[in-house]
């Protein structure tokens, strides 16, 4: 459960599932289950490869020197095993949805463990990179419940690559002196500054209107009634609302409400859109 993340990973299911609900015209119970097994398990083994990579890094860290492998409670061998069996498994799950569905499935795990993760220590642009990956599970979803990839997973996938950026970079300012024990610089100014918190302004500011395309008829059969466009305006705007704090504050106090909020507003919008398609 640690070496695959557990609560991070069913987040990521959750995108998944919610893309899924969105995309379908009718459910089909074992897609579900394929989908939330595979999804787990390919995220679960880009999570271990991830930290078999990272181990050295991770023991000099408060926030990670915990993990399995720097304790020693798992050693690199058995992490390794782990993690091949839970991809093979998680990409012949996938592969039984659909062939676009294990394609996108193994694009995400590919970009994030040999792409994303040795880039983590030259520099921000890890940040970038790593949004690919971490942008697909509600793309996902709407593959695995169509066969097919459009606007509406396309607007998905937007809105969720948008988003890593306020996330990610939120937590990154609180564990900025965390991170420079390993040597990582993941803020996009490399310190804690205002060309660091006007960046997360701007990705925020654009996440509005984004969230917003499906009510201007701009993301095919995705849309909004009155009452959604209302609410996710209102959810918009209080996001902008806490990267307009830690603009003004710069603190770590205001970082940490965004990360917070930002772990509110994905799901909250999600499970909106799903909600406003089935009534």
């Amino acid at each position: 459960m640690e070496l695959t993340k557990a609560r991070l990973n069913l987040s990521v299911v959750y995108s998944a599932m919610a893309g899924y609900f969105l995309g379908a015209d009718s459910v089909s119970f074992s897609a579900i289950v394929l989908l939330a097994l595979g999804g787990y398990l390919v995220v679960g083994a880009a999570n271990g490869f991830n930290q078999v990579i990272e181990r050295h890094r991770d023991a000099l860290m408060d926030r990670t020197k915990n993990r399995p492998l720097p304790t020693g409670r798992l050693t690199v061998t058995e992490a390794m095993l782990s993690s091949s069996v839970m991809a093979i498994a998680g990409l012949l799950l996938l592969y039984w949805i659909n062939p676009l569905t294990v394609g996108f499935g193994a694009f995400a795990l590919f970009v994030y463990v040999l792409v994303y993760t040795p880039l983590k220590a030259h520099g921000p642009l890890a940040v970038f990179v790593g949004a690919f990956p971490g942008a697909i599970p509600a793309l996902l979803g709407w593959v695995a419940a169509t066969g097919d990839f459009d606007i509406e997973p396309g607007t998905l996938f937007a809105l969720q690559f948008l988003w890593q950026f306020s996330h990610f970079w939120a937590i990154a300012w609180i564990a900025d002196d965390d991170y420079k024990k390993a040597n990582y610089v993941l803020l996009p100014s490399g310190k804690r500054d205002t060309k660091s918190a006007t960046q997360i302004l701007i990705y925020t500011f654009f996440i509005i209107p984004v969230s917003l395309l499906p009510a201007f008829g701009l993301s095919g059969s995705l849309s909004l009634s009155v009452v959604g466009i209302i609410i996710t305006s209102l959810l918009g705007l209080g996001f902008m609302y806490f990267a307009w704090n830690l603009f003004s504050k710069r603190s770590i106090p205001a970082a940490r409400k965004l990360m917070i909020y930002s772990i509110i507003y994905l799901p909250l919008l999600q499970l909106l859109l799903v909600i406003d398609k089935y009534i």
